[in-house]
């Protein structure tokens, strides 16, 4: 029998891939830290027995994951407007951004099943073996092998191509928070693509737009609308980069904390996913907590 400290540092060897996994799965910071603690659960009743246990972990973590998407996608149908994952910054995460998932690649695979999604994942991005993700997914290797290779085809083109160098993406964050709370239809024009998509993720709990805006036309309307608020007081708190895409991290109007990420294509912002749920922020707010309190607790209500 391992004794307890072995036994809990070998979990904790596995912690920051088993999170990464758990996260590209679900799309949830939260939702993946639960995954985490059932985990851990498990493992701790097992005492021995277990020849390699990376792959005995990633296989409690996989089943553990597609057991909640079922009860997440039937959720998402009664989702108040556009649903986006949860926002992973960079800075807080080094490893979840090196394996080259970004935000447009997790949206593209919410178009997966659990199965194809598991597939794709261990076996593209965190370069499992066909034969290991087989035994992970209980299915055969040629089943497992079609699995993902329907889902790469399903999301090859949202694959990243290129690295934004960390100047030029908060470059970019910065010109757009600046012409967007403005209203500068002149600065966005040469920002934005002409069919540029703005999406907004409120889950019913803030304002937020229930359907998606397409076309620069009604962005620009958009942005002009809500520059002209009186009571419009934006604040940024920090360039960032959220699941590998260039963004920033801001206070909005009636002091609700948000994210906006921007996809970049040929030097323009080809869609923008801004997220205001304060359930999906709780990872945010205490990251920024020292740059949120001290001056909203000043302003009156």
């Amino acid at each position: 029998m391992k004794p307890p400290e072995q036994h809990l540092a070998t979990f904790e060897a596995q912690r920051p891939r088993l999170l990464r996994i758990a996260y590209r799965m679900l799309g949830s910071v939260s939702e993946a830290e639960d995954v985490m603690q059932e985990a851990w659960l498990r493992w701790a009743r097992v005492t021995d027995g277990v020849d390699t246990p990376a792959a005995y972990l990633t296989r409690i973590v996989t089943r553990l994951c597609l057991d909640q998407l079922k009860s997440a996608r039937s959720r998402r149908e009664v989702y108040v407007g556009p649903w986006l994952p949860e926002p992973l910054m960079g800075s807080t995460d080094e490893e979840a951004v090196a394996d080259d998932v970004t935000l447009t690649l997790m949206m593209a695979m919410e178009r997966l099943s659990p199965l194809e999604r598991a597939a794709f994942l261990l076996h593209d991005v965190f370069d499992m073996p066909l034969a290991e993700v087989a035994a992970t997914l209980g299915r055969e290797p040629a089943a497992v092998r079609q699995l993902a290779s329907r889902a790469r085809r399903h999301v090859q083109d949202e694959r990243p191509r290129f690295s934004m160098p960390a100047e030029e993406a908060e470059r970019i964050a910065r010109a757009f928070y600046v012409a967007s709370t403005s209203g500068d239809v002149t600065a966005l024009t040469g920002i934005l693509a002409n069919e540029v998509a703005i999406h907004s993720d409120g889950g019913g709990k803030v304002i937020a737009f229930l359907n998606v805006v397409r076309g620069i036309d009604r962005v620009f309307r958009l942005f002009q609308r809500v520059a002209r608020k009186p009571a419009y007081q934006p604040r940024l708190l920090r360039p960032v980069t959220i699941d590998g895409l260039p963004g920033f991290v801001s206070i909005d109007r009636g002091h609700v904390l948000q994210t906006t990420a921007l996809d970049v294509h040929d030097g323009k912002i080809a869609a923008i996913y801004i997220v205001r749920n304060p359930d999906k922020l709780r990872h945010v707010a205490a990251l920024f907590a020292a740059d949120i309190q001290p001056r909203d607790a000043t302003r009156p209500s």
